[in-house]
């Protein structure tokens, strides 16, 4: 197994749990530090870049390019970023709203490149 080097946003606080991205041979990893369960979510390039893409509230869609799906669910706010057959992560608003402040900004554009 490859070492992996995760990014988080640099939004994120120093020592805060945070929505992490890595990038291996086997696609794009998105994990969130604070999860104890330690779920990953492998997607592949394109579906990272139409993301990224949809965050920044720039049209682009892949149709070859799995759904990557971010849904908000109940009154505290939890975010769930999730894919067909792959582990759901899950996050606060706070966090996520560090990690699309980070992406709007081009800190993870280096992932799709």
């Amino acid at each position: 197994m490859p070492e992996i080097n995760w990014q988080k946003s640099s939004l994120c606080g120093s020592g805060d749990s945070c929505v992490h991205v890595a990038a291996t041979p086997a696609g794009i990893h998105i994990t969130e530090s604070a999860d104890p369960g330690g779920a990953v979510l492998t997607t592949t390039p394109d579906a990272f870049r139409t993301l990224l893409h949809s965050l920044k509230e720039e049209p682009h869609r892949d149709p070859r390019a799995p759904a990557l799906e971010v849904t908000t669910a109940g009154d505290d706010g939890t975010v769930r970023l999730h894919a067909p057959d792959a582990p759901t992560v899950t996050t606060d608003r706070r966090r996520w709203d560090a990690f699309v402040q980070g992406v709007r900004a081009g800190e993870f554009d280096h992932f799709t490149a």
